[in-house]
């Protein structure tokens, strides 16, 4: 079940123009940007059909539309995500961090919509990896 907040995302991101050929050549052909590597896709489906946002647990993380594995920078003590759409890092809230269970593989994984569905970088959702 969709919460209300990616229902609202998927409806926004319905009604955007298509990509160009250009916008999706930097991406990959078919979105491939958007798959999981395919030996991962069963873990991170079931990991992600029930992480809640650590800051309101009523909240789904949303699903793996949403949510990938993701490489961290750390600048002055602050961690930062590689969105996966545009290559950006963006900067992970505290309260975003997952700190109550363990994620499926020991990668950082972020939950975040893509930067045409919001004016602001958003985060739902923040695994830190053991490995970084």
């Amino acid at each position: 079940m969709l919460n209300r907040a990616c229902k609202l995302l998927l409806t926004i991101a319905l009604s955007l123009p298509s990509m160009t050929g250009v916008e999706a050549e930097e991406f990959g052909q078919d979105g491939a940007h958007r798959h999981h590597p395919p030996q991962d896709q069963l873990l991170h489906e079931k990991f992600y059909s029930n992480w809640h946002m650590p800051d309101n647990p009523v909240l789904s993380c949303c699903n793996s539309a949403d949510c990938y594995p993701t490489e961290v920078r750390y600048v002055e003590g602050r961690i930062y995500a590689r969105r996966r759409e545009d290559g950006k890092y963006i900067l992970i809230p505290s309260q975003k961090v997952e700190r109550n269970r363990d994620n499926p593989d020991g990668r950082n994984h972020l939950c975040a919509p893509p930067p045409s569905a919001s004016l602001v970088d958003t985060v739902y959702c923040f695994a830190l990896g053991g490995a970084t």
